[in-house]
């Protein structure tokens, strides 16, 4: 028995959908900019160039499982193998050496219903988006729901296995209906919509998985402004917006001729617009020239 490597390298193969950049995109819909900046900078969604993402395109049905295991990332780091699983132990139309075959591995071992003859090359459908990110969400724990029904005035077009899975993403909030009521399920999914759906999700799953505290590299530089007084400089180096931030929050001034600057980091946050201009997140403070100077952290803002 051993235990299967990761099988994260090829994730991040292959998909117009997997690397991001620094730039923001000039064709984003009204609504959608958040969602798809904060999973670009994730590195889990990128536009065709700098400036387009080109939100109306349509996503592949191998783009989507990609987006959804490594947006909710979904591993088998809790499973142990005899042998190397193959993508071609469990669907008969995808190769083994597919870019998009670890991220459909990976769905299988999880559960997320990919029939065996899928073709990954297809448009992908809202209500088979929907249900395949809804039953990866809920891989990772249970979240709260109220429990009542969502009339749908086009569920008679619902795939009847979809209808649960439909209910819960609307109750999560990760979608609504549109304005007259409909799911509209049949109809082929874009690229924006997938990534504020993916982003939506995200959002229910951090609000309700406490993360461990953030560990990040922060640097001290001491520079002399008097014989008395030096500037002290925090950096976290550079960062893809001004969201991203340094707070001093005292000094301690220790007898043995030491200085502990205690910071905490700022993030973006999820609700805001930035400017996606690469910036320093950097704080200043002055202390006198008798003492060094250490940094630590008193927390995450």
């Amino acid at each position: 028995m051993k235990k299967i490597a990761a099988l994260s390298l090829t994730l991040l193969l292959g998909s117009s959908l997997t690397f991001g950049s620094v730039y923001a995109f000039s064709d984003l819909e009204e609504g959608q900019a958040t969602a798809v900046l904060t999973l670009k900078e994730r590195g889990i969604v990128s536009g065709f160039d700098n400036e387009h993402f080109v939100p109306r395109g349509k996503i592949s049905y191998a783009q989507s499982v990609q987006m959804i295991v490594k947006g909710l990332d979904l591993n088998l780091d809790h499973l142990r193998f005899i042998k190397q699983p193959l993508a071609s132990d469990s669907y008969s139309n995808i190769s083994n050496d597919a870019w998009y075959a670890d991220a459909f591995i990976i769905a299988h071992y999880h559960n997320l219903d990919i029939p065996k003859d899928v073709n990954p090359n297809t448009t992908i459908t809202r209500e088979q988006f929907g249900n395949l990110l809804v039953k990866a969400l809920e891989t990772k724990g249970q979240f709260p729901l109220v429990k009542m029904y969502i009339p749908i005035k086009d569920e008679d077009q619902l795939n009847v296995d979809y209808q649960g899975t439909i209910q819960r993403l609307l109750l999560y909030k990760i979608t609504a209906l549109d304005g007259n009521g409909k799911f509209n399920p049949k109809s082929e999914l874009t690229r924006g919509e997938a990534a504020t759906w993916l982003y939506n999700a995200i959002r229910v799953l951090e609000a309700h998985v406490q993360k461990p505290p953030q560990v990040e590299e922060v640097t001290v530089s001491v520079e002399k402004v008097t014989d008395d007084v030096n500037k002290v400089t925090l950096s976290r180096g550079i960062k893809p917006n001004p969201g991203y931030g340094i707070s001093i929050d005292s000094i301690q001034f220790e007898s043995g001729g030491q200085a502990i600057v205690k910071y905490s980091l700022i993030e973006p946050q999820p609700d805001m617009m930035y400017a996606q201009v690469m910036t320093e997140a950097k704080a200043e403070t002055y202390v006198s020239s008798k003492y060094t100077v250490k940094a630590e952290a008193s927390g995450l803002k």
